[in-house]
């Protein structure tokens, strides 16, 4: 772990079905994310907020993409400059399009890098397939490669990420068309039930191996709706079933014992649809977990 933290807010909800992800990086301010992670003791440089555009092109297939393309270029150029200075980039947001900037710059910068996505949906939907259009459900499709180029594609020339070392973890709502993507891929799938099956901490094990092995480590791209909505309130994509509160922190710490994060997400807290800002604070803690915060 790089000793200096650089953290980036990205309200953006427009490439969401339900406004208020916007507001999800002030919701984890709110709940102490920068005070946490100085007392930890890292530097941190706050670089502040991205503001999605309010206005820009649509399409059916592709809404709001001059806006959340634009988004996305921002923080990759913020992503790619911290990596640059040795720094470790935390985005907050935010709808999970972001991601398709924060990774783009960490597979620029370091060449092969495995990504961990940890969702109930699997966000490899494309233009051709989507049946909503809405350009969350498209990013992790986007870095690897199988569309939409628009996404990862600023004129720096993309890297893209190798599917069969990254893995998606946690899922239990795919559409059909995106499972045909997925399995054609190679994408390593660890479903929710694979970790009623196997247990999160070998599903974890297992996905630490994909993801570091001939990689230069692992960007980590967490979704709050991974959590089961019983504990975790806040999102705008809530699928029954998920993650307990001990899984999720235990792919966090477990990911923090590695230290092979280049890279951390913090996506899809919507305080509108939260609880006493509680998702937040369990978005807050879980990033503090990933910089090696532990009980004992």
């Amino acid at each position: 772990m790089r000793k200096r933290i650089d953290l980036t807010g990205v309200q953006i909800d427009c490439g969401a079905s339900k406004r208020g992800p916007a507001l999800g990086p002030a919701a984890m301010r709110l709940a102490g994310i920068v005070e946490g992670i100085q007392g930890l003791g890292y530097e941190l440089l706050d670089k502040g907020d991205i503001v999605a555009p309010s206005t820009g092109a649509s399409s059916e297939t592709l809404r709001n993409y001059e806006s959340v393309i634009s988004t996305c270029k921002q923080l990759y150029e913020k992503t790619l400059e911290s990596h640059r200075d040795g720094a470790f980039p935390i985005a907050i947001g935010g709808d999970h399009s972001l991601a398709a900037g924060s990774i783009s710059a960490s597979l620029k910068h370091f060449g092969s890098v495995g990504v961990i996505w940890i969702d109930a949906h699997g966000d490899w939907n494309d233009d051709t397939i989507t049946e909503t259009g809405n350009m969350h459900g498209m990013s992790f499709s986007a870095v690897c490669g199988y569309g939409p180029d628009v996404m990862v594609d600023y004129g720096q020339g993309p890297v893209y990420a190798d599917p069969k070392k990254c893995v998606q973890i946690a899922g239990r709502d795919f559409d059909k068309k995106e499972i045909e993507k997925m399995k054609a891929s190679g994408l390593n799938v660890f479903s929710i039930y694979d970790i009623d099956l196997l247990g999160m901490p070998e599903v974890m094990r297992r996905a630490i191996k994909i993801a570091t092995d001939g990689t230069a480590g692992i960007h980590l791209s967490y979704d709050v709706d991974s959590i089961t909505p019983e504990s975790a309130p806040g999102t705008g994509t809530k699928v029954h079933s998920g993650l307990t509160l001990r899984e999720a922190f235990l792919a966090a710490e477990m990911l923090a014992e590695t230290g092979k994060l280049l890279a951390v997400d913090m996506v899809e807290v919507n305080p509108i649809l939260d609880d006493h800002n509680i998702t937040a604070r369990w978005a807050m803690e879980l990033v503090l977990s990933t910089l090696g915060k532990v009980v004992y």
